[in-house]
Formats: C-alpha cells, structure tokens, sequence
C-alpha cells in the first residue's frame, strides 16, 4: 500500500468516527461546571476587579470616592480586562497513536481527538479564541466544525509526531496531546520555540494501560504502528523492569522539558475516565495565566 493511499485510508476512517468523536466531546465538556474563561487582569472590562490606592498621573475622573471617603487616601476602582485568549491546539496524528492494547478500548488518537475538542467546546463557550496546526484561532461555535476538518486533515504517515508550533500566538497558550514516545528532540525544539513568543501550555501524554503496565510475558513480538520497528523476544517478562524503568525516566524528562519553558505535563491513560485529564488540562491553562 502506498503512503499516499494509506494517508487517503486513515483520513475516511477518521472522517466517519468524527461526529460520534464531537458528540462525545460536548457531553464531555457539558459534564464539567466551570466558570467564564477570562483573563482576570485590571483593563478594559465591565465588572469591578478591585480597588487600588490612586498614583501621581491618575485622572480625577478615575477616583472612587465614595470608597476613598472611607480612608484617608484616594483609591481608584478597576476594572477586569476580559480580552480573548488565543489556545492553540496540537494533537499528533502519527501511527503510534492509533495503538490500543484492548479490542474494547478505542486507541490513543480518539481519546487525544475527543479532549482536544472538549477543551475546544470549553474555551470557546468562554469567549476565547482556539485554532489548530493551519487553522488560525478565531471565536465561535463554527469553529468547532472548522477544526474537526483539521483534525481529519492533521494524519501523518510516521511512526511519531513532532508537535507543530505554526500558527501560535505571541503571549497565548497552546494544548499538545501526544504519547511522546518519539524522538524527545522535535519535543525539546517546539517548547523552546513556543517559550521564544511567550507561549505558555499544557502538555497531556495520552498512553494506553497496556503501554504502562507492560503485561507481556513468553514470546512476543514487539512491532511500532508502522512496521519501521521490531523486536522479538521468548522472554517478553525479563524486559518489564527495564521498560518501565525507561517509560518513567522518559516521564520525568518530559516534565522537566514542560517545567524549564513553564508549562505543565500530565500523563493520561485511555482506561481512565477522559473527565479528569480535561479537568487538569483547563485548570493548568487558567494557572498558567
């Protein structure tokens, strides 16, 4: 099979699941409570914020004075600044997340698919603007639509993905979704070039149970999603401890490359409920303000 129509295969597989995926993610997101999404800084705004004593240069028309009759200073009311904040979303699309290790349990890319659109449906509700790799952020419902056409379109042929930093907005946020199982370079490269334009993020590891567990024993055949790699062994249970001692060194370095640009990192397993880590991921983007 050509990677050509390989790529065509995946894109009409991704194509029809894409509905129930949007489905899934507004009841997602519409099984979490959460506030306005809004930066909450002194500016431009329409709700008080908080008063502040008044400096040299302040307009006398920016005096509270009822507040300052109460003290023996003068305080100025501010206002919130409610400005739209641009997310940009990326979700790797290589073959290694169209791994499941349970005939029941949809592989990594649904799950990565089904929060990214959730956090989507969330910031957009909340007046933000989100995007993805090739699409610009912009503002409202339509964009969901607009972005579940990108991510039929964002399928690679590789066997791991390199997070895109295209299109990000200076001093806004972005959302990787990724098992990172890849070469950590392309990893290490895109954080710093996000830390370059004051981008600050989440980035959310999406792993199968099975990829953390390792439950293989006797003689197994070790194959990556593209066949670029193999490895057979009669002795899959002796390399347990070696691979988890590697999957957790991997984790570790992960969050160090996430805290050095300040970002956060969080790993996801697909046999958890999907509400907790778009839980983590919305309140690591509010603290990241």
């Amino acid at each position: 099979m050509s990677l050509a129509t390989d790529l065509r295969s995946r894109a009409e597989t991704l194509g029809q699941s894409l509905p129930a995926l949007l489905a899934e993610a507004e009841h997602l997101a519409a099984t979490l409570m959460l506030g306005e999404h809004g930066r909450r800084r002194a500016g431009q705004g329409d709700e008080f914020w908080q008063y502040r004593p008044a400096h040299q240069g302040d307009a006398a028309r920016s005096i509270d004075w009822r507040r300052s009759a109460r003290s023996d200073a003068h305080f100025v009311r501010e206002r919130e600044w409610q400005a739209a904040q641009s997310v940009s979303l990326w979700v790797d699309g290589s073959r290694s997340m169209g791994f499941s290790g349970a005939k029941d349990r949809a592989p990594k890319l649904d799950r990565a698919r089904v929060l990214a659109l959730a956090l989507a449906v969330l910031l957009l509700r909340g007046g933000e603007r989100v995007g993805i790799a090739g699409l610009p952020p912009r503002p409202g419902r339509a964009q969901i639509m607009a972005l579940m056409d990108a991510l039929e379109r964002d399928l690679a042929t590789d066997d791991y993905g390199s997070p895109q930093v295209v299109g990000m907005v200076p001093h806004g946020r972005a959302v990787f979704l990724s098992d990172f199982l890849g070469d950590l370079d392309p990893i290490e490269t895109a954080l710093t070039a996000a830390a370059d334009r004051g981008v600050k993020g989440v980035m959310v590891q999406v792993l199968d149970p099975a990829e953390e567990d390792f439950p293989f024993d006797g003689r197994t055949i070790f194959e990556s999603m593209g066949g670029s790699l193999r490895h057979e062994t009669l002795k899959a249970g002796d390399l347990r401890g070696r691979y988890l001692d590697r999957l957790a060194t991997r984790k570790a370095r992960l969050a160090d490359l996430a805290r050095a640009v300040g970002w956060h990192f969080h790993t996801h397993h697909t046999g958890e409920p999907a509400q907790m880590a778009l839980l983590w991921a919305y309140g690591a983007l509010e603290g990241g303000r």
